[in-house]
């Protein structure tokens, strides 16, 4: 113990001697870890969330009698079950806003605890009777989780009104509850709702589920047997979007890394004296090796322990943005402020370490395979580099024959994912080899001394710049790849809306009652041009959910449906009843095509229709079908419409919503003009598209840093280099022009390779990554003027970077080089 502290002592004596090295390592763990952190707290913020929406009634397996139009049931229906047997417990769901809160829209939940399925919990919790009592006593109770009464910025107690003005029971918080959620008794549901003698579902304990009997013959036309489970759906369904964002923080961890990586490298290259030193004093390669390790674990602890205090910032930052994605696209309520377990912290302390261990795994091994006469010759290290330069190349060749063999033969989103990262990682560690075999076919062109050694200096400085430069490449890489795919996917959203957002107005009737009394006015009414009802039933589809809407064919939906590709008269055909259309996604997951048959479950048998046509249906995680709505009526009789599409003049909207609002008492929710569906649309994709934005720019400023590290370490050793030129009559300030130029040459090479690299990378985002995790494509589309931009931010940060070294060499004294000639070995 006693030999290795000594040996510790003298290792990080170099620290000491060496500040900017260690603000560099320092800071390479702390960005790293920053950027992992911050993602992984916000998966592990929307998965607690997920994981309490499971619990909120009990049980993992969860059985529910639900109407076969996917509307509400009748009151009267959960009394003749009960009168029949069946322990069947009342449940009405809808969505709540309260005065004063037009962001947020709470999910109400409405029961009747005393009927609930035996052995069910209330999210987690046991029901105690004093519970009971006040919940469904006078006034009641509104059971709220905790983080959701703070971000309404209410005190529990509080009794709020609803915008139809309905007063609430008091606010009592309710432990593990989910977020967005307010639970009440069925009938303030009912109140709040005004859903009077509705109900949305029926649940049913699963053992009496298993083996239920037929049901009455009056029901079994309208209510079916469901098994669901809330909360692994939603995880389910948004596993595509975590994996993305979690691809993006590794990504950024990487970088990261490379910094630290080239921090350590060149501390090792500066302490071959001592090492050789050390192993001459009777240190053995095992004590030196394991004082090493030892340093780079405390210097990881540092940077990992500030690397989660910035990532919890991090997280806290992006976590409404990506809370409003879940929530829009999939309908997820995640929890507006973090609540991280210990296992957070405890799990970024040891990704940080690996990561530390795995950056200066390669430093580490060179040194221990150098002889021990040889550890301190620059030429030994020299061909160490140059060995290790050539496995580089041999290894990057593998991890392109591995993404060749992803792409030919992987059929899945974590096969797109191992293409991303061997192409991306390949590509990283092709860098250096190509720039020294680009450099060196230069150099026979050169014609000048000093062009040769422009030219062959820049060579040498690859070492010390390559995980710099490799940095840079996968930062503005993946810029270019996400950047083109958001700018594509935003490009073909706003056309795809323009065409299926073409009515001017669009209604979404409570109940099957209200949608007969609208359809019978709005005929009246000669301001309307057309009616386009829209009939709609919920189905499950080999485990998938999916929506089968059923249409009245007419030329609006043939100039504003756009398909991607159809069959001949496919919507005379569809208007025969001969088939169905399908969205894009469907398709993929069910492996259907043009001409092949699709057999949809209906109450009165299986009714099977061919595939006509398949369209883009964007954004939307469950599966779509059209069908023509007098075949879906047939097959559900007494279905009603569920909305309704209006054509009339622009001028005449504003007065036929409130006529609608007027008559009817419909919300803003259910009365919805075309143009601000298409601004929330438009919000919707902007705030989605956010946090991947905002992780993008981290990443470009890692690589910049690490550039600027690199630059900055660099320049420490390059006044020996240096000093023959100015000595032999270049004066200092064309030297720190000649090393801007070097910088420059290097950087616009690396961006110039960047480019293709991007492009490819945008290419598999479009083509396989968006396909496997989403079901849809897009097309590829390249955006020069956005390309250019972030060529000119990758210069600029470049130019940044190498600022302050370069005038530092500028300022440099006529001794500070003399004494570099003192310094020889």
């Amino acid at each position: 113990m006693r030999r290795l502290y000594w040996t510790l002592s003298a290792l990080l004596s170099h620290w000491r001697r060496h500040p900017l090295q260690l603000f560099s390592v320092l800071a390479g763990l702390w960005l790293a870890t920053s950027l992992w952190a911050g993602v992984q707290a916000l998966n592990s913020q929307a998965r607690d969330s997920y994981a309490r929406a499971s619990q909120l009634l009990g049980g993992a397996e969860r059985y529910s009698l639900v109407a076969r139009d996917g509307g509400r049931i009748a009151q009267q229906h959960f009394i003749e079950l009960r009168r029949a047997g069946w322990p069947v417990s009342p449940l009405l769901q809808g969505r709540l806003r309260l005065q004063g809160q037009r962001e947020q829209r709470l999910q109400l939940i409405g029961i009747e605890p005393l009927t609930l399925p035996a052995g069910s919990a209330l999210a987690g919790q046991t029901r105690e009777r004093r519970d009971l009592a006040a919940f469904l006593g006078r006034p009641g109770r509104s059971w709220i989780a905790a983080d959701t009464l703070a971000e309404l910025g209410l005190p529990a107690g509080a009794q709020p009104l609803s915008a139809s003005g309905q007063r609430l029971p008091p606010l009592a918080v309710w432990p593990q509850l989910a977020p967005g959620v307010l639970l009440v008794d069925i009938g303030v549901a009912q109140r709040l709702l005004d859903a009077r003698g509705q109900l949305s579902r029926l649940l049913l304990p699963a053992a009496f589920a298993r083996a239920a009997p037929p049901l009455p013959a009056e029901l079994a036309t309208q209510l079916v047997l469901q098994r669901g489970d809330q909360g692994a759906n939603l995880a389910q369904l948004t596993d595509s979007f975590h994996l993305n964002l979690s691809a993006l923080g590794l990504l950024a961890f990487v970088v990261g890394l490379f910094i630290v990586h080239a921090a350590i490298g060149l501390a090792l290259e500066q302490r071959r004296v001592l090492l050789r030193n050390l192993r001459s004093c009777g240190v053995s390669l095992r004590g030196l090796l394991v004082a090493l390790v030892v340093e780079l674990g405390v210097l990881a602890l540092l940077g990992a322990v500030a690397g989660l205090l910035s990532g919890y910032a991090v997280a806290a930052w992006l976590l409404p943005d990506v809370a409003a994605s879940l929530r829009s696209l999939y309908g997820a309520e995640v929890a507006g402020r973090l609540s991280l377990a210990p296992q957070w912290w405890l799990g970024g302390l040891l990704v940080c370490l690996f990561g530390a261990l795995c950056a200066g795994a390669g430093s580490l091994l060179r040194a221990a395979r150098l002889p021990l006469l040889a550890l301190a010759q620059p030429e030994a290290w020299q061909q160490a580099q140059a060995r290790w330069l050539r496995r580089q190349g041999w290894l990057a060749a593998l991890l392109g024959g591995v993404a060749l063999l992803a792409l030919w033969f992987g059929d899945s989103l974590a096969a797109g994912f191992v293409l991303l990262a061997a192409l991306l990682l390949g590509a990283a560690l092709a860098l250096p080899v190509g720039l020294s075999r680009v450099l060196e076919a230069w150099l026979p062109h050169c014609r000048t001394p000093l062009a040769q050694w422009f030219v062959a200096d820049s060579r040498q400085q690859l070492p010390s710049l390559a995980l710099a430069l490799m940095a840079l490449l996968l930062a503005l890489a993946a810029n270019i790849g996400v950047g083109s795919m958001t700018a594509g996917f935003r490009q073909t959203f706003s056309g795809w809306l323009d065409q299926r957002l073409a009515a001017e107005l669009y209604l979404n009737p409570v109940d099957t009652s209200q949608a007969t009394a609208i359809e019978a006015w709005l005929t009246k009414q000669p301001q309307v041009r057309a009616l386009l009802p829209s009939w709609r039933v919920e189905l499950q589809l080999q485990g998938w959910p999916a929506q089968l809407n059923g249409i009245r064919t007419q030329a609006y939906y043939r100039a504003h449906w756009p398909l991607l590709s159809a069959s001949a008269g496919a919507w005379e055909r569809l208007a025969r009843q001969q088939g169905l259309m399908l969205s894009e996604q469907l398709a993929r997951r069910l492996d259907l095509h043009l001409g092949e048959r699709l057999r949809l479950p209906t109450p009165s048998g299986t009714w099977e229709l061919e595939v006509l046509g398949i369209y883009a249906d964007y954004g939307n995680p469950r599966g779509h079908l059209l069908v023509d709505a007098a075949g879906l009526q047939r097959h559900w009789p007494g279905l009603a419409p569920r909305s309704f599409s209006l054509r009339l003049p622009a001028a005449e909207v504003p007065a036929l919503i409130q006529a609608l609002q007027a008559r009817f008492a419909l919300d803003d929710s259910r009365v919805i003009d075309q143009a601000a569906l298409k601004a929330w649309s438009n919000r919707v994709f902007e705030r989605t598209f956010a946090a991947t934005a905002a992780l993008n720019s981290l990443t470009l400023g890692v690589a910049a840093v690490a550039l600027l590290i690199s630059l900055l370490t660099l320049g420490q050793t390059r006044l020996s280099q240096l000093a023959p030129l100015w000595a032999l009559g270049v004066d200092r300030r064309r030297l720190a022009w000649l090393s801007l130029g070097q910088t420059l040459l290097l950087a616009v090479l690396t961006l110039l390779l960047a480019l293709p690299l991007g492009l490819l990378l945008a290419w598999c985002l479009v083509a396989v990554i968006n396909v496997q995790a989403f079901g849809w494509r897009l097309p590829l589309q390249v955006f020069p003027g956005q390309l250019l931009q972030l060529l000119g931010l990758a210069l600029l940060a470049t130019l940044l970077a190498a600022a302050w070294p370069l005038w530092q060499l500028g300022r440099s004294t006529p001794a500070a080089l003399l004494r570099s000639f003192a310094d020889e070995r």
